[in-house]
């Protein structure tokens, strides 16, 4: 089969390129910067393409002669405040993606979108689910997924609290309460790899969840714990929440927003059940994470970092 995938290069696509490679896939990944993809390169049967893929003609372009288009490109905050990056990347590549497969007869299309799309306040949400009813209007043969938080050893989710856990013996935490249902990236990875083989989940939307519910709060004390770090987890009233997101607006790289606050205005769980739909036994994170977050594991990597000479 072959196979473009918009945002190959990012996390889970990472992951998801190297398993379609092992499975005799043949991979388009295309990407707007020239490094960005340069770490699979290596893989064999996978080619970078270097155009923006906002570009209509150039996307029908790379896109003819493929079999399906992968669509995995999101943000979690835009550079400004009103909304418009958010729509740049969930709705008008959306729109230009699926334009593109009609006009070169690439029926299947993947989407990657999030749980609650469509639902409550945060631009993020409500642009993923206009990107996903732009997808339901259309003819090809779609599936979505919407995965709750997703974690792996590279992923910016646990590694990001780990970072601020290791620089502050306080953290102060918006939405402490906010539950999530963390899913491991090779189980998303795994959704993707059955979806494409079977076509029973066409038309239908998957939600991904891990094997365990956490509030973010025992999500952060779980991680200091695994690091053998003693620290002080301050839940902060929604007041505060609110102001905590509007100062970070401001800060560079935005480690939390206004936006990201509204979106854990609503629990990250599933309302259907999509790994029992393909067969799949998702990994608890309490059991999966430990391989790489444990602060024994931590000194192993740095002893062979310093050995290596990295």
């Amino acid at each position: 089969m072959k196979i473009l995938i918009l945002g190959g290069s990012g996390f889970v696509g990472s992951h998801l390129v190297r398993r379609l490679s092992r499975n005799g896939h043949s991979i388009t990944v295309a990407s707007r910067y020239p490094n960005a993809a340069r770490h699979l390169a290596i893989v064999p049967r996978v080619s970078i393409r270097v155009f923006d893929p906002y570009d209509l003609e150039r996307l029908c372009d790379e896109l003819a002669g493929h079999d399906v288009l992968i669509n995995l490109v999101g943000i979690l905050n835009e550079s400004g405040r009103d909304g418009s990056g958010f729509r740049k990347a969930h709705v008008e590549l959306v729109a230009t993606a699926i334009e593109a497969c009609e006009k070169t007869g690439t029926s299947r299309m993947l989407q990657m979108s999030a749980l609650n799309a469509g639902r409550g306040e945060s631009h993020y949400l409500r642009t993923r689910g206009e990107g996903e009813r732009r997808i339901r209007a259309s003819r090809l043969d779609w599936t979505i997924f919407r995965p709750s938080t997703i974690f792996g050893p590279d992923d910016s989710f646990l590694n990001r609290f780990a970072g601020l856990l290791a620089i502050s013996p306080v953290l102060p935490l918006a939405r402490a309460g906010s539950e999530f249902a963390p899913v491991y990236v090779g189980d998303v990875v795994e959704a993707f790899v059955r979806v494409l083989e079977d076509r029973k989940c066409i038309g239908e939307i998957c939600e991904l969840c891990g094997a365990e519910t956490w509030t973010l709060r025992e999500i952060v004390e779980w991680i200091a714990h695994q690091r053998g770090m003693r620290r002080w987890i301050i839940g902060l009233p929604d007041s505060l929440g609110r102001l905590q997101g509007r100062v970070f607006d401001f800060v560079p790289g935005k480690p939390f927003s206004s936006d990201n606050f509204k979106s854990l205005l609503l629990d990250s769980v599933c309302s259907n059940k999509g790994f029992d739909r393909l067969g799949i036994t998702p990994w608890p994170m309490s059991e999966k994470a430990p391989e790489w977050l444990t602060e024994d594991h931590q000194r192993r990597l740095r002893r062979l970092r310093e050995r290596r000479g990295d």
